[in-house]
């Protein structure tokens, strides 16, 4: 398992993002005891940043409480589906919101996010793709103007931005992928309602379907 070195602030957030990659990468294996006292010292903090992150890992169902401590519950294939379930379910809901107001939204935080998706996969770099690709699916929320749904989609995002990490690491080229995003937009900003939600689950869906693929490797690795 590699472990990165924390950044010196804010240790709590760095802990729970690390802890969240490493569950999702399978490097912190189901059924593992995540020991508050191994992980404080592993990670080079104090127990209490530990204990709020088990904790928000719990919410996110990747690890469960039992009667011998706190143990990796992992991403299983139908976490993925129930996750991708949920993201159609919102971000169709800001589609909505976006398309209802596109006479007179500002579309600029989409047309950036996708800038830097496109100036991302040129240089081959998944880590700021990942960051653009999650900016420009948080940008419809942003012109949809709902706040409540988009501090719902907020709640979920870290999960994604894992799963992102492992996705694109594994498409060698990002330009396709970028392309797409650049359809989905237009789909939303010049097509009917009902054409850009059926861009958008066909979006999704492939998204899920290299999630689940990709979710099988690391299964098959870790068990050889």
């Amino acid at each position: 398992m590699q472990v990165s070195p924390l950044r010196q602030a804010p240790l709590g957030e760095q802990l729970l993002e690390q802890l969240r990659a490493l569950i999702v990468r399978g490097e912190l294996a189901p059924g593992q005891h995540l020991v508050e006292g191994w992980v404080a010292e592993n990670f080079g903090v104090s127990r209490g940043p530990v204990r709020d992150a088990l904790r928000q890992l719990e919410l996110e169902g990747l690890v469960e409480t039992r009667r011998r401590g706190v143990f990796v519950r992992g991403l299983t294939d139908v976490d993925l589906v129930e996750l991708y379930s949920l993201r159609g379910a919102l971000e169709g809901l800001a589609f909505r919101g976006a398309h209802a107001r596109r006479g007179k939204a500002d579309w600029t935080p989409i047309e950036e996010a996708l800038s830097r998706m496109r100036a991302a996969a040129e240089a081959s770099d998944p880590a700021t793709f990942a960051a653009a690709d999650l900016d420009f699916h948080s940008a419809f929320y942003v012109v949809a103007g709902n706040k409540r749904l988009a501090a719902t989609w907020a709640m979920h995002r870290p999960i994604f931005a894992a799963m992102l990490d492992v996705t694109n690491t594994r498409d060698r080229d990002l330009r396709p992928i970028a392309s797409d995003h650049a359809e989905l937009a237009d789909a939303l900003r010049f097509g009917t309602l009902e054409y850009a939600l059926a861009h958008l689950v066909e979006h999704l869906d492939g998204s899920c379907e290299r999630m689940r693929a990709a979710l099988a490797e690391l299964t098959e690795r870790s068990a050889s």
